[in-house]
């Protein structure tokens, strides 16, 4: 089974996958590609530009292609075409959708982490509410568009780490 975390930032979803994570032994972890390509010397801008989520996309992609069978994704392209089209706003997005349908046809269920309301976390100006909110806006008419499977979880880390939870041991039936 192949397990998604999509959702804006600021929004808890690292910390629920990784919570998920270590409840499920049997499976891997990968961390968001912005985590994995900055570990692998790759410089990052201060604000991400198009360029930076362009990476990260490509990424985020092989990564699934490249996967096995019972991984924990923090992050997908999804998430990251979400960010592509809150920058690039401009230009058609349609041919990296493409790409992202076929590469989220691999994974089994998402695991979408919106803004609540009222916002459970924080976000301080350079946390850039604004493009939160619009990736989040893009992310909740998207998401429910593809053929995968949709876990929207809400509420506290434990609550939403108990709905994953009761989800995954369902399909495992």
């Amino acid at each position: 089974m192949r397990i998604a975390f999509t959702g804006s930032h600021r929004v808890g979803k690292t910390t629920l996958a990784e919570e998920i994570g270590s409840n499920l032994p049997n499976f891997g972890f990968k961390n968001e590609p912005y985590i994995e390509l900055e570990e692998a010397g790759y410089l990052f801008s201060e604000i991400p530009t198009l360029d930076d989520y362009m990476e990260q996309f490509n990424y985020s992609v092989k990564q699934l292609k490249d996967s096995e069978n019972n991984v924990v994704f923090d992050r997908c392209p999804l998430d990251i075409l979400a960010y592509i089209e809150a920058v690039r706003k401009t230009e058609n997005t349609q041919t990296y959708y493409d790409e992202m349908t076929n590469a989220m046809s691999l994974i089994d269920i998402i695991v979408f982490v919106p803004l609540e309301s009222p916002d459970l976390i924080v976000c301080q100006e350079s946390d850039l509410p604004a493009l939160r909110r619009e990736v989040n806006d893009i992310l909740s008419n998207w998401i429910w568009d593809l053929n995968n499977e949709v876990l929207e979880v809400k509420g506290t880390l434990e609550q939403r780490k108990k709905q994953v939870l009761n989800r995954i041991h369902k399909e495992a039936l």
